[in-house]
């Protein structure tokens, strides 16, 4: 049996654990609120600039020229670019862990094809890269800083190697941000973009001709859409980790309510058998 000094050293220790996972929970809250006003301030200009796409496709309508844009060229997927969105850290449950196995569940889904990983996030690139996967770029301390010029440095290049046939399509591997408590996985092709279809025709009147127009939409909306993967992605898993360091407390502090309790039982025990002790050598004194 523990003596009642290693007791409250555990004890100690648990306590010490407890602050810190609740300063990282308050810390976690801090970064969620800024994530979650840049999500909520891009998702608009997203949606927005997904609204004039649609209204280019239906402007241009059947024009064989638009249909020859090089980023809307469909090519059997041979050569497929994984854009993987992980965090560099991890006391976030099961963030980065159910990333991988999206990953892991993909690169089987299409073991067919060759598959190049470019992992933004330490934790993918770390995984993969002891498996032996195809990592052809890394991003390390970015996903959870997000800035739109070094997200639309990434698109840039995938949208390069696209045009010139290095590879055949792009997808995206994120973690979306619902609410608190709630991440959603999605995995979505980036490369070729698709225009909607069945867009209602808008009459508007095109300073430009709507191809032209569609060339220059069209990349911006491969770099945004990038941006908001990296926002998503800071997003859910600053309320994943808060939310793990909740439990963590919270777990804390049943294990210290039961070290508690069992150390004073322990002592409990100890001054009973002193006074049995005093009792029987008071008692034997008197013979």
């Amino acid at each position: 049996m523990p003596s009642l000094i290693d007791m409250r050293r555990r004890i100690r220790s648990v306590r010490n654990t407890q602050q810190i996972t609740k300063a990282m929970k308050m810390v976690s809250a801090a970064k969620l609120r800024r994530a979650q006003d840049q999500v909520l301030s891009a998702r608009p200009y997203s949606a927005l600039l997904r609204k004039v796409l649609a209204n280019l496709a239906a402007a241009v309508g059947g024009d064989d020229r638009a249909s020859s844009n090089p980023l809307l060229a469909r090519r059997t997927e041979n050569r497929i670019l994984l854009l993987l969105f992980t965090a560099d850290t991890g006391l976030a449950g099961g963030f980065n862990t159910n990333l991988i196995k999206a990953g892991q569940k993909f690169l089987e889904e299409h073991r067919d094809a060759e598959i190049e990983i470019e992992a933004i996030g330490r934790k993918g690139r770390d995984f993969f890269r002891k498996r032996g996967a195809r990592i052809v770029a890394e991003h390390i301390g970015v996903a959870l800083k997000p800035q739109f010029d070094y997200a639309a440095g990434i698109a840039r290049k995938a949208i390069e190697r696209f045009r010139s046939g290095e590879i055949d399509a792009v997808y995206v591997l994120n973690n979306e941000f619902k609410s608190m408590v709630a991440q959603r996985l999605t995995i979505s092709r980036l490369l070729p973009a698709e225009l909607p279809e069945n867009a209602e025709m808008v009459d508007y009147i095109f300073e430009q001709p709507p191809n032209e127009m569609l060339e220059s939409v069209l990349p911006r909306f491969v770099e945004t859409e990038v941006y908001r993967s990296m926002l998503e992605t800071a997003a859910a898993y600053h309320a994943a980790r808060m939310m793990a360091m909740d439990a963590a407390t919270t777990n804390a502090g049943k294990v210290i309510d039961s070290l508690t309790l069992f150390m004073n039982r322990v002592r409990q025990a100890s001054i009973t058998k002193q006074i049995i002790e005093v009792v029987s050598g008071a008692a034997a004194s008197e013979e």
